[in-house]
Parts: C-alpha cells; structure tokens; sequence
C-alpha cells in the first residue's frame, strides 16, 4: 500500500481512538509508520533527502521505543503494509500532519496522566514526534528548494 493510503488510515485511527491504550497504540503505530518511510526514503528516495529521511528513521525509531509496545498481529502493522511512497512530496506533506496530530494526542494524555511514569513517556514520545516532525519539514524545504522555479510568464 502507498504511503499516503497508510497515512491517512493512521490519521483515522487516531482520531477515532477513544482509551488512553487505543491512542498509545495509535501513536506507536505512526511512529513505526513514520520510521518506514523515512527508510524508504533513505534508500530510494531523491539524494538531497536521504540524510534527514536517516535522521527521521532513527527519531521515528525512539518515539516507538519510549512507548510501550503494542501487543497486535504483524498483518495489523501498519508500517509492514507499505509497499511504496508514491509522490515524495505528498507523502512527507502528510505525514507532517500525523506527526502534529501524534503530538496533539499525547499532550492531551500527559495532561491528564495518572502517574509520573505515564507523563514522562508521553513527553518523551511528544519530543520524538517533533523532532520527527521537524526532520519532515526540512525534508520538504529540500524539494522545494530542488525544484525550478516557474518563469515570470507562467507565473502571472
């Protein structure tokens, strides 16, 4: 499945969470996500992105490793069904809007958080999704940069 099909599901589940557990499963579930594709990019994506998508890997990879791991079947991973990123640009786009809700989320349950523990882990998790995130963001300033710009003709 392409990237932005996955993105957008993540972007339902999510916001059709209801418990704590099913949104930190969620949560988990996009940063496994977002670590797919910043691999993905880092091998076959354009040049100039693959040492941020290595960055957005290795960010991705510590937002799921400070959440407790979900117990669901392989099939119901997500990051395991992507088959291709499809348009880079429009991937890195949504997937830059997960991560802002991901952070959204999880400052929603560190408000609340019944212990200390929980509270840590959510802000743990919320700085990996920023820094995720921000990696997203130059990722997406670097396409931009590398494209042409339009002539003043076709511009007006």
């Amino acid at each position: 499945m392409d990237a932005v099909r996955l993105i957008l599901t993540s972007r339902r589940a999510l916001a059709a969470s209801g418990d704590v557990p099913q949104i930190m499963t969620e949560v988990w579930q996009a940063q496994a996500l977002a670590q797919a594709i910043g691999s993905r990019l880092a091998v076959f994506g354009p040049p100039e992105l693959r040492g941020e998508a290595l960055g957005l890997t290795e960010l991705a990879g510590r937002g799921c490793g400070v959440l407790d791991t979900p117990q669901f079947d392989t099939e119901e991973l997500r990051a395991a069904r992507l088959t291709e990123l499809g348009d880079a640009r429009q991937a890195l786009l949504s997937l830059g809007g997960l991560l802002g809700e991901v952070g959204i989320a999880l400052v929603g349950i560190a408000c609340s958080a019944p212990d200390e523990g929980r509270y840590w882990q959510c802000m743990e998790a919320i700085d990996a999704a920023d820094e995720s995130r921000d990696r997203v963001l130059e990722m997406l300033r670097r396409l931009a940069d590398r494209e042409p710009a339009l002539p003043e003709r076709e511009a007006g």
